[in-house]
């Protein structure tokens, strides 16, 4: 009974690190695209400097070993982040400014509309 209890324990303690891993690594992915653009506009134009200038030395496969290199580093740094934080035990759920990935809404946000003090029930308390 104890055996049967502890193994249960350990395959939901790595069910729970796969999940995190997953989650960290979709919320990595995410943020290079929409946060780091100019980084990846940076790469691009890197690489295509350097695809020309091994096109000369190497023409058979300067642009392929570039572009999978660079993406290769890319996948490599993601999953590099991915694996510290799930080792680490951060889940993202715990992180404050991830509440775009919890569904939750900015709660320091209202929305006021043009029409509001016309159709809004406020009452103005008058000034004395």
């Amino acid at each position: 009974m104890a055996l049967t209890k502890s193994q249960n324990l350990v395959t939901a303690y790595g069910f729970a690190m796969i999940k995190s891993f997953l989650i960290w690594t979709f919320t990595l992915s995410v943020c290079l695209l929409v946060v780091g653009f100019p980084l990846v506009m940076l790469m691009v134009a890197i690489g295509s400097l350097l695809s020309i200038a091994l096109q000369s030395v190497m023409p058979f496969s300067a642009v392929l070993l570039v572009a999978g290199g660079l993406i290769g580093a890319n996948v490599l740094a993601v999953m590099a982040g991915a694996a510290m934080l799930s080792l680490k035990g951060v889940h993202p759920h715990d992180v404050t400014w991830l509440n775009w990935l919890r569904g939750d809404e900015n709660p320091r946000h209202n929305s006021v509309y043009a029409a509001c003090p016309l159709t809004c029930d406020i009452t103005i308390k008058p000034s004395v």
